[in-house]
Order: structure tokens, then C-alpha cells, then sequence
């Protein structure tokens, strides 16, 4: 008899995503007169800029001719395309990392979803609290988090590492040294950024313990103060227990083209184990690349023309940011984040939970945003709001705030 592997009965209830999904459609059959603005999910609304749908156009003749038809990528990725990386998003900033260490995919999701596999089901993993889901229930699909507890809303081995505004949302060294250590900056849900020297601290405090930390830097575009680290490659030592994580999603509005990179140093170890080689197996044995249209218009994201539309695009989902943090403090809400990430993490009036705001909020004012509590026991009343939307529905959403 096949037998299911019973980890996938340990996750409580459905993806977070597909459970707001479903509530936003029960509402729709019920008023199929409302129009409703969605500043939940993270997608992107902006198009492709012209020069990435100029490369694609180009790339699509390219397979029509047999002379410059491409078959299976290569298992990294193309040259092409992670020569530019290396140059561009990491020695232009300091950091010592070579083409030949990075690895490119169809998205940080995925890649931050199956990095766990290279590891032993006996590591113990540490996340923020709250967190993006995928990080935890990646890891309770491979045997890795013990048993759910609903009263404390954990999972008994995971070392949950508190976000509060009381630490500004960047979380404490743990006392129980975790093996792998997952963070994520600027970070979804709060928004928030952390700061190099505390970053380094991150980076020490691995590095003596022999853990390995999973560095998702998916929104790194976004920031625009100086002493934030776009890559935790900046840190001294960083290499020796860092893997990082990168995405085109958020970055060049490829959530439907899909590509993303993860970066593992050729000499990170942990226990005396190179970990290069077993992620370039895992790659090569489950992964047959992105597809060599979308390896092009990666490309083209980095092009003198490309990068200035992208920064537009990029500016123009910020002015998004502004909008809604500037109309919610004068509405007399508390919020935070929206300035180095496109996520603006709001606390819920009146103590009301995460849920009841939710049904309030798309009851009242036909909004949909996503439950802090989604994402953790300490996002807990607390919302995210996403500055993804077109400026009018952004205009119309934070008018329809002041009225609540």
C-alpha cells in the first residue's frame, strides 16, 4: 500500500494565500457589486519595462532560427546572465563573489523552499516571528519542526526568534544556537531593514557556532538608505556561513516570467562538508533550468536602459509606499516599514485580531490586505498592506481607510 508522507498532515490549515483567496471570493458571489482593492498578495501590476519585452522579442526570434535555437540551460544558468550578476549586484558592491557561484532559478521561492533538502532532517531551524510562511512549512513537509502546538501556534523545533516594535522588528541573537538560520531583509511581512554592523553581528555569531543562514534578499532594490546591506555578502566572514537568495520578481516585475538566483560561496562548509557541490546535484538532479527567453530578459534587467526603467518601476511602487504610510499615520493608524521595502506592516485598531480586521477591512471598505497572523504568533494583530497596486487603487484604498 502507498503510504503519504505524514508531515504534510502536521501543516495547520492551507497556505495563507489560498485561504485569503477563498475568503475574497466568497465576498465577491455575495456583493458582485463591490469593487474591491487588492493590496494583499505581493504581485506586481506594473508591466515589464520596455527593454527586458524588447530582449524577449529578440530571444523568441532566436528560437525560430536553427542557428541560434537553444535547447536545455546549462545546470548554473547561462553565462550571460550570472557573469552580469556577479558584476553588477555583487563586486560593484564590495563583495567577492565569482559566476561560478551562483546558481539561477525560476524564483526565490523556490529556492528558499527547497535549500532545506541539502541538510540533515536533525538541523533546527530558527526563523523570525512573524515570517514569510514558506520558510517553516518547507521544513514541516521534510520531518524537520516536530509537532504543531495550536495553543502556542508553534511547532515544537523551531527556535521562533520574536519581531516586535519593541526591537524595531529585527530580531535577538538566539540563546539556543540554532544550525540553520533563516532571515530575510528588507523583510516581508514588517518591512523592516537591518543595519550593517547588526547584520555583522548575525554573521559572527554563525560563523562561531557553525550555523549556516539562509539569507533571502528578494527585495533588496527597494532600499534606499545608505547603511543598509543589500547583500550579507558585505559582511566580513559572510562567505564562510552564508547562503543568499534573489529574485527578478519584485525587483524587474518577473512574477510571471519567473527567474530568480541563489548564491552559495565554492568554500562554505559546515561539519567539513562543502555545500557548493551537493546544491549544484540537487540543482542538476531535480532543476532543467529557466527557460533561455526569460535567461535574456535577466539580462536585460541589468542594461544601462533596463536599469533605469526598473529603478522607475521600482520608484513608482515606493511613491505606493508613501502614499499609504503617509495616509494611515494621518489617519491615525500605527504603522511601519514602507521606506526600504515595498510592504507597509500596520497594527490593528482597537485589538482587534488579524482575522477580524481582515473580514472588517473588506467588509467596510472593500480593501483586502493579509493577516499578520499569518505569518507567525507575534504578527498577531498586526496587517500587510502591499504597495504593488496601481497609484488610483492605492489613492482610492487610503481614502477609504480615513473612513473607517
Amino acid at each position: 500500500m502507498a503510504r503519504i508522507n505524514a508531515n504534510y498532515k502536521k501543516l495547520p490549515g492551507s497556505y495563507l494565500f489560498s485561504t485569503i483567496g477563498k475568503k475574497v471570493n466568497e465576498y465577491r458571489e455575495a456583493h458582485p457589486e463591490a469593487k474591491i482593492i487588492r493590496l494583499g498578495i505581493g504581485d506586481v501590476t506594473q508591466p515589464i519595462a520596455p527593454k527586458v519585452i524588447e530582449t524577449l522579442h529578440s530571444a523568441v526570434d532566436e528560437m525560430g532560427d536553427a542557428s541560434t535555437f537553444k535547447g536545455y540551460a546549462p545546470d548554473l544558468g547561462y553565462e550571460f546572465l550570472r557573469s552580469v550578476i556577479a558584476e553588477k549586484d555583487y563586486r560593484d558592491r564590495g563583495c567577492d563573489i565569482s559566476a561560478d557561484e551562483i546558481f539561477v532559478s525560476d524564483g526565490a521561492k523556490c529556492d528558499c523552499g527547497n535549500i532545506q533538502e541539502i541538510f540533515d532532517v536533525g538541523n533546527r531551524i530558527a526563523v523570525c516571528d512573524p515570517v514569510y510562511p514558506v520558510y517553516v512549512d518547507s521544513n514541516v513537509m521534510a520531518g524537520r519542526t516536530g509537532v504543531y502546538d495550536a495553543a502556542k501556534e508553534r511547532f515544537e523545533n523551531v527556535i521562533y526568534m520574536p519581531c516586535t516594535a519593541e526591537n524595531g522588528f529585527v530580531p535577538e541573537l538566539p540563546q539556543e544556537v540554532p544550525d540553520l538560520i533563516y532571515l530575510c531583509f528588507p523583510n516581508n511581512p514588517t518591512g523592516a531593514v537591518i543595519k550593517k554592523d547588526e547584520l555583522q553581528k548575525w554573521v559572527d555569531y554563525a560563523n562561531k557556532n557553525d550555523s549556516i543562514i539562509l539569507y533571502d534578499a528578494a527585495y533588496e532594490a527597494y532600499i534606499s538608505e545608505g547603511d543598509v546591506p543589500h547583500s550579507i555578502y558585505e559582511c566580513e566572514g559572510a562567505k564562510d556561513c552564508a547562503i543568499e537568495f534573489r529574485s527578478f520578481s519584485k525587483t524587474a516585475g518577473f512574477t510571471g516570467l519567473r527567474l530568480g538566483f541563489t548564491v552559495i560561496p565554492k568554500d562554505l562548509t559546515t561539519g567539513g562538508e562543502k555545500l557548493w557541490p551537493l546544491w549544484a546535484r540537487r540543482h542538476g538532479t531535480k532543476y532543467n533550468g529557466a527557460p533561455y527567453i526569460v535567461q535574456k530578459a535577466g539580462e536585460a534587467v541589468y542594461s544601462p536602459e533596463g536599469r533605469q526603467q526598473v529603478r522607475e518601476q521600482i520608484a513608482y511602487y515606493m511613491g505606493n509606499a508613501k502614499i499609504i504610510l503617509d495616509g494611515l499615520n494621518a489617519a491615525g493608524f500605527e504603522v511601519s516599514g514602507g521606506v526600504n521595502a515595498p510592504y507597509i506592516w500596520l497594527k490593528t485598531p482597537d485589538n482587534m485580531t488579524s482575522w477580524e480586521f481582515f473580514d472588517y477591512l473588506l467588509s467596510e471598505a472593500n480593501v483586502v490586505g493579509t493577516p499578520g497572523s499569518g505569518f507567525g504568533p507575534h504578527g498577531e494583530h498586526y496587517f500587510r498592506l502591499t504597495a504593488f497596486g496601481s497609484r488610483e487603487n492605492t489613492v482610492e484604498a487610503v481614502e477609504r481607510f480615513k473612513t473607517l
